[in-house]
């Protein structure tokens, strides 16, 4: 469970809201008012890909917020790190948006502006999808090793200090499997191409078996720990 925010939102995550704002943005900026049947069920037919893409940003908006959330810093260095992952957020909206068009592509035909890739193609799409998935939780994983960095600081308790490295580490396995992601790409034969935007899939079995392992060490860490005492109870 999430502590209390104890600090006013910071013009920090108000400029990070903002940019992600942008990018959900640029997301729909090309869509016009359709002014025909056929050009609404085109329209239509790209809203799978959209939600989608929505999605992810969403959940890489709400991973940012966990993080502001928990420690609150506005140090020179968190500013870096924040400023580097939003410049990774911006610059990989058309990827992302390109990668989900394409694979909805191949099922829904009557999306128009879609030009089938080759294999080759879409080796080196995933490749460099997948390097900005890299990028951007290697970002989180640095914020998070930072905040460990500066635990004096933020006064944290031993069990905080273990999650600290836990959620960094959460973050090391969404880059491990962007990593997977890339090495497909680049080293399988080019007819086996299509399996590297799916082996995106690997993150649920990934992260399931590092939060059973985690989870065991932390209820481990729990028992070890003195009881905390209330100040009533003092």
């Amino acid at each position: 469970m999430l502590p209390k925010r104890t600090h006013e939102i910071s013009r920090l995550e108000a400029f990070s809201d903002a940019v992600f704002a942008f990018a959900l943005t640029l997301l729909v900026v090309s869509l016009e008012v359709p002014k025909s049947y056929d050009q609404l069920i085109n329209l239509m037919s790209g809203f799978p890909a959209f939600a989608c893409c929505f999605g992810v940003l969403l959940w890489i908006w709400y991973e940012h917020n966990l993080f502001f959330r928990r420690y609150g810093m506005q140090d020179p260095y968190t500013v870096l790190l924040n400023g580097a992952l939003l410049f990774v957020v911006m610059f990989y909206v058309y990827p992302l948006k390109f990668m989900f068009d394409a694979g909805f592509g191949q099922f829904l035909p009557t999306r128009h502006g879609i030009v089938p890739m080759t294999l080759g193609q879409l080796a080196h799409a995933s490749a460099i999808y997948g390097l900005g998935f890299v990028v951007l939780f290697l970002m989180f994983a640095l914020l998070y090793r930072h905040a460990y960095h500066k635990r004096h600081q933020l006064e944290l308790t031993p069990l905080e200090i273990f999650d600290v490295r836990a959620f960094a580490g959460q973050q090391l396995v969404s880059a491990a499997v962007g990593s997977v992601v890339v090495l497909i790409a680049l080293a399988v034969p080019r007819r086996y191409a299509f399996i590297s935007p799916m082996s995106f899939i690997l993150m649920w079995p990934a992260h399931a078996l590092y939060e059973t392992r985690i989870g065991r060490k932390r209820k481990a860490l729990e028992t070890e720990l003195p009881p905390v005492t209330s100040p009533t109870q003092r």
